[in-house]
C-alpha cells in the first residue's frame, strides 16, 4: 500500500463516505476499490469484515493496527491454531472489538480459508469465482444508487455459509468485495470512479 499524506487544501472530488478524517480519505485514495488477488490481503480484510458486522467501517479502520498486531498480523495459519487461552487474550485487549462471537468467527474463518486454499490453489481463486474475476462496475449519482447488497454478495455470503465461514451476510459480503476491488462503485464524481 503507498503511503500518502492527505492535505486538507487539495481540491480532488471524493466520494462523500470517505470526507470524515485523512485516514478515511487515505484508505479510500490508495486501497479502496483497488483490486487485489494476494491471499494475505484478502484475508485481512475477510477478518476485519467480520468484525465489522454491525459497526461502520471507520470503527474498524480506526482499529485496524490495532487488529494488526492482535491476530498476528492476519497470519491465517496462527490465527486458524488459537484456543481458548488466546479467545481470552483477545477479550480483555480494548483496542479491538471485543465480542466473543466475532472473535471465534475468526478462528473459524482462518480454517476454513486455509482450507480452501488448499482446495482451490489459492483463496483467490475461490473467492473472485462471483465474479467471474473481473471487477463489477457499479455507476453512482446519488446515495440511492449506493446497493447494501447485490447478486454476487448473496450468492458469495451463501456459498461461504455452505462452506462453514461465520458472521459472512450478504452485507458483508457485499462490503467485503467493495474493500477487495470486486466491486468498484465509488461516485460518479469522485476522481478515482
Amino acid at each position: 500500500m503507498v503511503k500518502v499524506i492527505y492535505d486538507p487544501q487539495d481540491h480532488k472530488k471524493r466520494c462523500k463516505w470517505c470526507l470524515k478524517d485523512a485516514q478515511y480519505v487515505e484508505y479510500h485514495d490508495t486501497e479502496w476499490g483497488i483490486p487485489s488477488h494476494d491471499d494475505h490481503y484478502l484475508f485481512e480484510h475477510l477478518i476485519l469484515e467480520t468484525f465489522q458486522a454491525g459497526l461502520s467501517w471507520h470503527t474498524i479502520l480506526k482499529k485496524r493496527e490495532a487488529f494488526r498486531l492482535a491476530f498476528d498480523n492476519f497470519d491465517a495459519e496462527k490465527v486458524s491454531n488459537y484456543r481458548e487461552n488466546k479467545i481470552e487474550i483477545l477479550m480483555q485487549n480494548p483496542a479491538i472489538i471485543r465480542h466473543r462471537g466475532k472473535i471465534e468467527a475468526a478462528i473459524n474463518n482462518a480454517r476454513q480459508f486455509l482450507r480452501l486454499q488448499r482446495e482451490y490453489g489459492s483463496f483467490n481463486h475461490f473467492i473472485w469465482q462471483f465474479t467471474q474475476y473481473d471487477t463489477i462496475v457499479i455507476p453512482i449519482k446519488t446515495w440511492s444508487d449506493v446497493r447494501a447488497t447485490i447478486p454476487q454478495s448473496d450468492a458469495m455470503s451463501k456459498a461461504l455459509k455452505k462452506e462453514g465461514f461465520k458472521f459472512v451476510g450478504s452485507t458483508t459480503c457485499m462490503a467485503y468485495m467493495e474493500a477487495v476491488g470486486m466491486v468498484s462503485d465509488h461516485f460518479s464524481d469522485c476522481w478515482r470512479s
